[in-house]
């Protein structure tokens, strides 16, 4: 049985400006996107008496957002310490919230100084040297591009796949941007481009990774029989998945030396989770009309659109070169520009492109009749997806 099924809806969507120094705290960063939500659902302060959050130590708690927008009450919240799936969770807990009668109109924000506060995985992060991490931060081994430059490396070795291929996917998100006045990178980009730019971890270059970016998104999701009196076409909640696994012992550390306790590099666990995912939305693959995947680096949306159904394992890099994630291919994929090249709010701003295109409010990039969108957090070794409906 799916309880969450059309139950709730995002009712309100609101960004800061996206980019490479905002010149403000990340509280305010947070206030304005949560007031611009509010403002966008056509309701007020006095509407919402719940808040959700996910960081990883770079941001502000609900209660600090709750004080400064002045709420009357605070009913509910939660502050998860999460990275990437927490784009996902965080709005599917707070449905559950709303479901449960622990709060009937909810706030779900990421902010955050990506690029002039505390860089992911910089500095700011201590580096732990326990458990597998003894193994790999004494050498060097820290950082999400050498991590992920392992998992690239192991599908080119077993499928055959390509930084050409790898390039299709910074080549269409940028086609994407430029007609997404939000985005940090507009500047057209070619194939060319991309393999003439610097090597960052082999096999990555430059534009196979995400911006570091200042900026803050928000949604405000209600029950679904209050979203049909709001401002907006409501976008339901169809089905989500909160997913992960691993073998055994200590598995996510500060660092990112957790990605080689996986069994196999070249696979997700989007794999696992997709039966469900789709089973409790009563669809398949083939009715999704637009898919925001997470795309931190070129490689993971590829390996995404295998593992969930879009194409047979092996084939993404393939499946993309072919143009199918286009804006007029079989399956569009990060309309907006994604985290390549829109902006990288931990994720949080795929799931306000999806309700975008949802309510036929993304302009220049609307695909046309969207009915379905799926949205996904990281999908690696811990994966999280969430169906939506217009």
């Amino acid at each position: 049985m799916n309880n969450l099924k059309d139950k709730v809806a995002i009712v309100g969507l609101g960004w800061t400006k996206f980019s490479r120094n905002s010149g403000v705290s990340v509280k305010n960063l947070a206030l304005e996107s949560c007031k611009n939500a509010i403002d966008d659902a056509g309701l007020t302060v006095k509407d919402v008496d719940g808040i959700a959050t996910y960081n990883i130590g770079d941001s502000v708690s609900p209660y600090v957002v709750a004080t400064g927008l002045g709420l009357p009450e605070l009913r509910w919240n939660i502050e998860y310490f999460a990275g990437a799936n927490g784009a996902t969770s965080t709005l599917l807990t707070a449905a559950c919230a709303v479901i449960g009668g622990l709060a009937d109109t909810v706030l779900i924000f990421r902010a955050m100084n990506g690029r002039t506060g505390m860089r992911l995985g910089g500095a700011g992060l201590s580096l732990n040297t326990s458990g597998v991490e003894q193994y790999c931060v004494p050498y060097g081994l820290t950082t999400f591009p050498q991590a992920v430059a392992m998992i690239a490396r192991r599908h080119m070795i077993k499928y055959g796949t390509t930084s050409r291929q790898m390039g299709a996917v910074a080549v269409t998100c940028r086609e994407n941007a430029i007609l997404n006045e939000r985005a940090v990178l507009r500047s057209p980009l070619s194939i060319e481009d991309h393999q003439n730019s610097k090597m960052i971890v082999d096999p990555l270059r430059l534009y196979d990774c995400c911006q570091e970016t200042d900026g803050a998104c928000a949604v405000l999701i209600t029950s679904a029989d209050r979203a049909k009196d709001l401002r907006h076409t409501p976008v339901y909640l169809m089905s989500g998945t909160h997913g992960a696994g691993w073998r055994s012992g200590e598995f996510f550390g500060k660092t990112t030396a957790f990605w080689f306790e996986w069994d196999e590099l070249s696979e997700t666990y989007a794999k696992t989770m997709a039966p469900e995912l789709f089973g409790k939305a009563g669809i398949t693959p083939e009715d999704v009309d637009v898919a925001e995947l997470y795309d931190c680096f070129t490689i993971e949306p590829i390996v995404q659109l295998e593992d969930f159904g879009f194409c047979k394992k092996g084939e993404g890099g393939a499946f993309v070169e072919s143009g199918a994630i286009k804006r007029d291919g079989r399956l569009p994929m990060n309309t907006h520009g994604g985290l390549l090249s829109e902006g990288y709010i931990h994720g949080f701003n795929h799931v306000l492109e999806a309700a975008s295109q949802l309510r036929g409010e993304a302009g220049a990039r609307q695909i046309k009749d969207a009915e379905i969108a799926l949205v996904a957090g990281y999908c690696g070794p811990v994966a999280n997806a969430v169906i939506l409906r217009r």
